[in-house]
């Protein structure tokens, strides 16, 4: 297996990308599409994945959103739900040009907020093949509602501030993306600064505040409500202890999905990328995709 940098035009700026190219002789093969989630990059976790796709023959392209990672985009540390869901769209694109790849073969995999995003835009391309949705961001109604009323009031606040100061002042005004359950972070909870700190060391390109801003548009964002014209097979992973990503949203989108496969570990939301559970679930999306790619 050979991992090569590349990267892809998405808007004006460029998206940079790790493409994995599976051993044996050339022919073309299935394609994996991977981004991960909120406030994170592809160096927190996703090589992991990517590898044990790669063994399995499968060639996989994973990305960085604009404004994070090794992509481009200023100002630096902009989630924006619009965009993001276009460096996905963007992505897409690319991967049907590459060559020893097969374009009717590609799978979308996405992670917490890169969850979400796969099963906003998955109804829209009738040509995919597959989606795997990893501990999904399928509600922000439900995931606000899983903090503390003192934490919504917190990043509530600076949410606001931020709409109205940032762009007069042309920097964003921050919030953390993760802390305890009652600070001022996008996600909080009790589980929140182990398991995310155990990403976020392992790039070095992770920076701890994003603009607060997005949090408003977050709480309106439903992915759950666009999983109903989804034609092809769906791999849900969830959670049952998730402190994020509440499980009861995405089990109403797996639902609404015709061909949805729920796949559930007694664990939390971050629980999933590591160790023996980082195992069965890898497994568990690998026999989904290998079944689900066969050409």
């Amino acid at each position: 297996m050979e991992r090569v940098e590349v990267g892809f035009p998405s808007g004006s700026e460029q998206c940079a990308a790790w493409l994995y190219l599976p051993d044996g002789p050339p022919k073309p093969r299935p394609l994996v599409i991977m981004a991960h989630g909120l406030g994170a990059d592809r160096q927190m976790g996703l090589d992991r994945y990517a590898r044990r796709f790669a063994t399995a023959g499968m060639g996989v392209l994973a990305f960085d959103y604009r404004h994070f990672g090794a992509s481009g985009g200023q100002p630096r540390q902009l989630i924006n739900i619009a965009r993001q869901r276009d460096d996905w769209r963007a992505a897409i694109a690319f991967a049907r040009t590459l060559r020893g790849f097969d374009a009717t073969r590609i799978a979308l995999w996405g992670s917490s907020f890169g969850g979400g995003h796969v099963l906003s835009i998955a109804h829209e391309d009738d040509y995919l093949a597959a989606v795997v949705a990893q501990v999904p961001f399928a509600s922000g109604r439900a995931s606000t509602m899983a903090k503390s009323p003192i934490s919504v009031l917190k990043t509530g606040t600076l949410a606001m501030t931020d709409l109205v100061v940032g762009p007069i002042r042309r920097k964003p005004i921050g919030v953390r993306v993760a802390g305890r359950r009652h600070s001022a972070a996008l996600m909080a909870a009790r589980d929140v600064p182990e398991g995310f700190g155990r990403l976020a060391e392992e790039s070095e390109h992770y920076q701890p505040k994003v603009a607060a801003r997005f949090g408003l548009s977050a709480f309106f964002d439903a992915p759950w409500r666009r999983t109903k014209g989804i034609k092809v097979p769906v791999l849900y992973a969830l959670c049952d202890n998730d402190s994020v990503a509440p499980i009861a949203p995405a089990l109403k989108a797996a639902e609404r999905t015709k061909h949805a496969v729920v796949k559930r570990y007694p664990i939390g939301h971050f629980d999933i990328y590591f160790d023996d559970w980082f195992e069965k679930a890898v497994y568990d999306q690998i026999e989904f995709l290998v079944s689900v790619l066969r050409p």
